[in-house]
C-alpha cells in the first residue's frame, strides 16, 4: 500500500468530506502560494473537483489574464473575476483556487465568507518571489522592481487575507505536505 492511500488519511479526508457537506473549499492567497498545486491535491483526496477562477476567467473572456490587464485594465479584470467566483460558487464539491487579488475585493470576499469555506496558503516573501519568478505571466510583476512590488502587495494584502476562515503556512516543501497541513487545519476547524 502506497503512502498516498494509507488508510488512515483516506480515513481524514472521508472525514472532512462529511464536515463540509457540499460547501466549496476555496483557496486564496498571493501568486505563487501553491493555490492551483495544493487546490488539485485536495480536489484529488477529497473526491471533488478541481477549479482555477483565472483559468474560468479566461474561458468566459475568451482572452489571457496578461491580454485582459492590457486591453481592459485591471478594474475590469476584477469586476469579470467577481462574476465568475460568485457563478463557481454556486457550485458544490468543489475545491477553487482563487487569483491573488480576489480575495482583496470586498464584495467578492463577502461572497466567499458566506457560501464557502476559505483557506489562506501564506507564504514569506523569499517562497513567492522564488516561484513567482519562474514565470513571466504575472502582469503586477512587470515592474521594474518585482521583489518591491511583490513586498508592497504583500504588506497591503495580508491583513485581508487573514479574514479567512483558516491560514495554512506554504513553504519550501512538497505541495503534498501543504495539502494534508489544509486537511489537517479544515478537521480541527469544522469538528
Amino acid at each position: 500500500m502506497s503512502k498516498t492511500d494509507s488508510p488512515a488519511r483516506s480515513a481524514r479526508a472521508k472525514a472532512l468530506i462529511e464536515r463540509l457537506g457540499g460547501r466549496p473549499l476555496i483557496l486564496v492567497g498571493m501568486m505563487g502560494a501553491g493555490k492551483t498545486t495544493v487546490g488539485r491535491r485536495l480536489a484529488t483526496r477529497l473526491g471533488r473537483r478541481f477549479l482555477d477562477s483565472d483559468e474560468e476567467i479566461e474561458k468566459a473572456a475568451q482572452m489571457t489574464i496578461p491580454e485582459i490587464f492590457a486591453q481592459r485594465g485591471e478594474p475590469e479584470f476584477r469586476a469579470g473575476e467577481m462574476r465568475v467566483i460568485s457563478r463557481l460558487l454556486k457550485e458544490n464539491d468543489i475545491v477553487l483556487a482563487t487569483g491573488g487579488g480576489a480575495f482583496v475585493n470586498p464584495e467578492t470576499r463577502a461572497l466567499v465568507k458566506s457560501g464557502a469555506i476559505s483557506v489562506w496558503l501564506k507564504a514569506d516573501l523569499d517562497v513567492l518571489f522564488e516561484r513567482v519568478s519562474r514565470r513571466s505571466n504575472r502582469p503586477l510583476l512587470k515592474t521594474a522592481d518585482p521583489k518591491g512590488t511583490l513586498e508592497k502587495l504583500i504588506a497591503d494584502r495580508y491583513p485581508i487575507y487573514a479574514e479567512a476562515d483558516l491560514t495554512v503556512l506554504s513553504r519550501d516543501v512538497p505541495q503534498d505536505s501543504v495539502a494534508a497541513d489544509v486537511i489537517s487545519a479544515l478537521l480541527h476547524h469544522l469538528r
